[in-house]
């Protein structure tokens, strides 16, 4: 017996039914659940490891500032790129 780690339900599992790296669903909440330990069974919330990689992208493109296309050159509008060529 484990419990769900996002609604803490009791879920029946014994080491032999399931495999490290197995994704499986909690029958109360429907949430995704990955086996990280037979022995004893542990099981981690898919949900967490989301929004770590969400907060992850968001500080990232905090990190860009004004750099909006994502390369880490100037923005320079093509008129401007032209003008410069020009003088």
């Amino acid at each position: 017996m484990v419990r769900c780690p996002d609604c803490s339900a009791n879920i029946d599992l014994d080491e032999d039914e399931v495999e490290e790296g197995e994704i499986m669903s909690c029958p109360e909440c429907d949430s995704e659940l990955e086996v990280v330990s037979k022995s004893p069974v542990q099981l981690n919330s898919l949900a967490d490891e989301d929004e770590d990689e969400d907060e992850e992208e968001e500080l990232e493109e905090e990190d860009l500032g004004d750099d909006v296309d994502g390369d880490d050159d100037l923005d320079i509008d093509d008129d401007e790129l032209e003008e410069d060529i020009e003088e």
